[in-house]
């Protein structure tokens, strides 16, 4: 039997569900789109949106289920919720950093966060931060931090040196 994933995020998108839900799926490694449902004419007084278009995907990035919602423009996504993308390295930092702010708001970049196109936070985060930050060298750390707080994508190399002056 399938192991149920007990929470699901949820992502509510005005129209763009499919879209994002194919995006998403292109960027990660086994990944897909796993159903998707259509509104019916049953609610429209309610849902308000048109019979036979996308109402929900279900997709996987990874292990991890999510589900997109089309809904309609009242609510928008904001930086309270985001996506931690870990990263072993440089290369996976680049991959992810470049494929999810794609089209996306570069105003919104700042110490390895992001937005992407459809205003989803992600942050893209090398394992090797979190590594320096929780450094019991409470002096690495801070150098570490103040590395990183200058950066838009993290680049572990800057970080790296930054934490070998002290």
């Amino acid at each position: 039997m399938a192991k149920i994933q007990r929470i699901t995020p949820n992502l509510w998108f005005s129209s763009e569900a499919e879209e994002a839900a194919r995006f998403y799926t292109s960027i990660f490694k086994r990944s897909g789109i796993d159903r998707i449902t259509y509104y019916t004419s049953a609610g429209q007084e309610t849902h308000k949106m048109p019979p036979g278009s996308v109402m929900t995907v279900e997709f996987h990035l990874g292990n991890l289920k999510f589900i997109a919602l089309n809904a309609g423009p009242v609510f928008k996504f904001n930086e309270a919720v985001s996506f931690v993308v870990n990263c072993k390295n440089q290369r996976e930092v680049d991959y992810y950093w470049n494929r999810l702010s794609e089209g996306g708001d570069p105003n919104a970049q700042v110490c390895g966060w992001l937005k992407d196109k459809f205003g989803l936070s992600w942050q893209v985060v090398p394992t090797a931060l979190t590594e320096m930050l929780s450094d019991p060298d409470r002096e690495k750390a801070e150098h570490a931090m103040e590395a990183m707080l200058k950066m838009k994508k993290i680049d572990v190399e800057e970080l790296e040196a930054a934490t070998q002056s002290v």
